[in-house]
């Protein structure tokens, strides 16, 4: 038996990190999954991998930018696997890494039209199919960034802010609908986007890889980079009913890095 038996659950942002490992861990806990992103091949990938974990798997290249391309994934959704339990709502951009008064704020709303604005038109379409069932639950993928604030990265920063602001209003809205909506709030997660950076970093300072790790995990009392799949986990545990009580809530998964 797994926590997602019967299922059907969407994840937005599929990519070499924390999406498929979503859409993994989502089909080995027994769910059909629906993949949506911009790049075919990781949809292809994501897809080809639930299947082999003995689901379902439904793809749509998703611009979720796009009110209609939200829209199309949701129907198709339904209409290929029946229903929609679960939206995950993980696609986002980084924005331009740079100090405040050099920023264009242009990319700053272009970092709002990913970050906040693509996940409410990928939650907006699932409300619906959600009420006519009796519920579902939406998990919004958002940072550790806006509580531990870095130089270089504010408009990322604030993008995430106003992403949990909206959870908890919605959180608030949707519940007489049994739809629940919860955040988990990421900080480091190894896998291949923090590796790459890892390595190219490493080398551009010129010392060793254990090094630079070592000056990231001195900040984290258990003394790791968290792993992408075990980062999924908590994701999991909203998708579940194991949390059915359990909205407008965030979830710190970041080692213990930053505590609320």
């Amino acid at each position: 038996m797994g926590l997602l038996d019967g299922k059907v659950c969407i994840v937005s942002g599929i990519g070499p990190g924390l999406g498929i490992e979503l859409a993994r861990a989502f089909a080995r806990e027994g769910a059909d999954v629906a993949v949506g992103a911009r790049t075919v091949s990781a949809l292809e990938e994501a897809a080809a991998e639930v299947e082999a974990l003995g689901r379902k798997a439904y793809l749509l290249r998703t611009d979720i930018t796009s009110k209609a391309d939200c829209e199309a994934l949701v129907a198709g959704t339904v209409k290929a696997l029946g229903r929609v339990d679960v939206l995950a709502n993980n696609a986002y951009i980084p924005g331009a890494f740079t100090l405040f008064e050099d920023a264009d704020l242009a990319d700053w709303h272009a970092t709002m039209e990913v970050n906040l604005f693509g996940s409410l038109n990928l939650t907006q379409a699932v409300i619906a199919p959600m009420k006519a069932q009796g519920g579902g639950s939406i998990v919004n993928v958002n940072s550790m960034i806006q509580k531990k604030p870095l130089p270089y990265q504010s408009g990322y920063a604030t993008s995430k802010g106003a992403l949990t602001a909206a959870t908890k209003m919605l959180a608030k809205e949707l519940g007489a609908y049994k739809i629940r909506v919860n955040q988990v709030f990421m900080g480091w997660m190894w896998g291949p986007p923090v590796e790459g950076y890892v390595v190219g970093t490493s080398a551009q300072m010129g010392i060793p890889q254990d090094d630079f790790i070592a000056g990231i995990t001195k900040d984290i009392p258990l003394g790791i980079i968290p792993d992408d799949a075990d980062c999924a986990n908590a994701v999991v545990f909203f998708a579940s009913d194991l949390s059915r009580v359990v909205t407008g809530a965030g979830l710190d998964v970041n080692g213990g890095e930053f505590m609320s």
